[in-house]
């Protein structure tokens, strides 16, 4: 892992660096008290609560909060790889939600794509080559059963 891969990993998983970084881009992620607990070269993990900010009206996680927690797992995985490369534009293209179980205790969402992420990106080698990639993060609960798989596409563009 490069330095700036370093750097942004430690930024990540530092609870003020997050809650700064979350409250200019993307406040949702602080309301839902949504964490990061783990990121690598090859998986990020993160938790969503089962709170009063979370619940819907059938006492269970609001399918937007659990959405937005398995965009994040893969979204900061790739928010890392592209820390200290060329410039990329990067954007959610697509999505696709799975809920298999009530949501009714904190849940953690693992995205395991690291290595298939770090092939796209490198074979990004000049200005406009562009790419996508569909990333699967599977929530479970603490018990370890599955309660949803959430399914982001990203698309990458060289700038530069």
């Amino acid at each position: 892992m490069d330095s700036a891969a370093v750097k942004y990993k430690k930024n990540v998983l530092n609870y003020w660096s997050f809650l700064y970084g979350m409250i200019r881009k993307l406040p949702s992620v602080i309301w839902w008290n949504i964490k990061v607990i783990h990121i690598d070269q090859t998986s990020c993990q993160v938790t969503i609560p089962y709170s009063w900010r979370t619940q819907n009206p059938f006492k269970s996680i609001y399918f937007a909060a659990l959405a937005g927690a398995g965009e994040l797992s893969t979204g900061a995985l790739c928010q890392m790889f592209l820390a200290g490369r060329v410039p990329h534009a990067m954007l959610a293209v697509g999505l696709k939600a799975e809920f298999v179980k009530k949501a009714d205790s904190t849940i953690t969402f693992s995205c395991n794509q690291g290595k298939e992420l770090m092939v796209l990106l490198d074979s990004l080698s000049k200005k406009g080559d562009t790419g996508q990639i569909t990333m699967e993060s599977i929530g479970v609960n603490p018990s370890g059963d599955e309660v949803a798989k959430i399914f982001i596409t990203w698309s990458f563009k060289r700038k530069a």
